[in-house]
């Protein structure tokens, strides 16, 4: 991957910010690895602490240039743009004509895709603070807005590596399926993993029980989205969630999770994994 920041438009500042962050890699063209040491590096320099989240810090952050080197090493990624062209593909032959919202759509890469295979779709980025540079690529696409507030409902929610990033990721998927109608659907990527340290190791327990919470929170789980990480689920209940429940199970999930992921107690991990998925099961009942 090699990335021509001259020909980005890019302005100085973040140009030099982000040629200090390139500099540091071995690395020519960078690799995927690469970047998530500079987004490291980024959140050691800004003092961050996954255990002390801040609004400032957190806010600083996610407005730093390494994010647009994020952006623009997406759009060159082979995988990356594999998963997006599979999850456009999906939302075209499954939505014809409606409204589509990807939430932390980033610089519009995904929705630039969804565009150009099916004008007829109205797309909102969900992204309160956009780039000069991505309100710039998304200018050819009159479907494509940015906007800062959700209002109203959509036909299909797009989320891809969002709720690893908060410190609330239940509460989060819960104004997700809140801006999706009846019968809509909510594609959804997650990574709850220690990949880069704005992976929140609070989220990590829900690689095991994210699934039996979509179906607690009204959703079905259609399956995964072939050819990208996300699964597929469609709202098929438009009741309150009972978050006197969500949150013991939240709890009894955290309680686990040791136990699930250590490989020295596998049948210890089998059995509490199958005990908590009846759990989740009845109560959805």
């Amino acid at each position: 991957m090699k990335i021509d920041l001259l020909k980005k438009g890019i302005s100085l500042k973040d140009y030099q910010e982000i040629e200090r962050l390139i500099s540091t890699s071995n690395n020519k063209p960078l690799e995927l690895e690469d970047l998530w040491g500079m987004i490291d590096t980024v959140w050691n320099e800004l003092g961050c602490d996954s255990d002390k989240i801040t609004e400032s810090n957190i806010v600083e952050f996610y407005q730093h240039p390494v994010w647009l080197l994020n952006g623009l090493f997406i759009e060159e990624h082979t995988l990356s743009i594999q998963h997006r062209d599979a999850i456009s593909d999906w939302i075209v032959k499954n939505i014809s004509v409606g409204k589509v919202l990807d939430y932390g759509g980033g610089f519009g890469t995904l929705a630039r895709f969804i565009s150009e295979k099916n004008r007829c779709l109205q797309i909102d980025i969900y992204e309160p603070f956009p780039h000069p540079y991505a309100l710039k690529q998304v200018e050819p696409y009159p479907n494509i807005n940015f906007i800062s507030s959700i209002k109203g409902s959509y036909d299909c929610l797009v989320s891809t590596d969002v709720l690893e990033h908060v410190p609330d990721p239940l509460k989060l998927l819960s104004e997700m399926i809140d801006s999706v109608r009846l019968d809509g659907y909510l594609i959804i990527g997650n990574c709850f993993y220690p990949v880069i340290k704005c992976h929140l190791p609070n989220t990590f327990h829900l690689r095991y029980t994210f699934n039996q919470f979509a179906r607690l929170m009204g959703l079905e789980v259609i399956g995964n989205c072939e050819g990208s990480h996300a699964f597929i689920y469609k709202k098929v209940n438009d009741k309150v969630s009972n978050w006197l429940v969500l949150r013991l199970f939240e709890s009894l999930s955290k309680l686990v999770f040791p136990i699930l992921q250590n490989p020295q107690c596998l049948q210890v991990a089998h059995f509490a994994k199958k005990s908590i998925d009846n759990l989740f099961r009845l109560t959805a009942a």
